[in-house]
């Protein structure tokens, strides 16, 4: 079995980014949409980052059953502080569905069918590595969107 310890890392480290900007926005901004067709809060990316992290992890990699409601991610709403203190839970869970993992072995479900992944069964290594793809993919947006909302907030 292989220490996980490393990958939390990485995880942690892209949440902090996230979480920084959502501190910095504070609760108006970072629920605020850009006023651009199609964009989403702040907040709702980052809603969505910790749905995605607690879904691949906890149901595909572990087998927890989740009840997830993708589409309402990118309308999700909320206070910086209890979303913080959510994310810290989430790495408490995190820690317990990846402490028995072989990243090698396979995951305890499948994919969802529309997940364009490579052609083969992912293992547990090629689900957190989509999980890292998709985490510094919203990270970057979440740069992007603050700089849209507070402009000279990343100088």
């Amino acid at each position: 079995m292989q220490d996980q310890n490393e990958y939390l890392f990485f995880l942690r480290r892209a949440f902090d980014g996230m979480l920084n900007v959502l501190e910095d926005l504070g609760d108006d901004l970072a629920n605020t949409r850009p006023p651009l067709p199609g964009a989403n809060s702040v907040y709702a990316i980052a809603y969505h980052c910790a749905a995605v992290a607690n879904y691949w992890t906890g149901h595909i990699i572990a087998g927890r059953e989740i009840d997830r409601d993708r589409a309402s991610e990118f309308t999700a709403t909320g206070h910086v502080k209890d979303f913080c203190q959510q994310v810290d839970e989430l790495f408490e869970q995190l820690k317990v569905d990846l402490a028995q993992v072989i990243p090698s072995s396979l995951p305890r479900n499948t994919p969802p069918a529309d997940f364009e992944g490579p052609e083969r069964p992912l293992s547990v290594q090629g689900v957190q590595l989509h999980v890292l793809e998709e985490l510094a993919q919203h990270h970057g947006q979440i740069q992007i969107t603050r700089d849209l909302l507070k402009p000279g907030a990343s100088s």
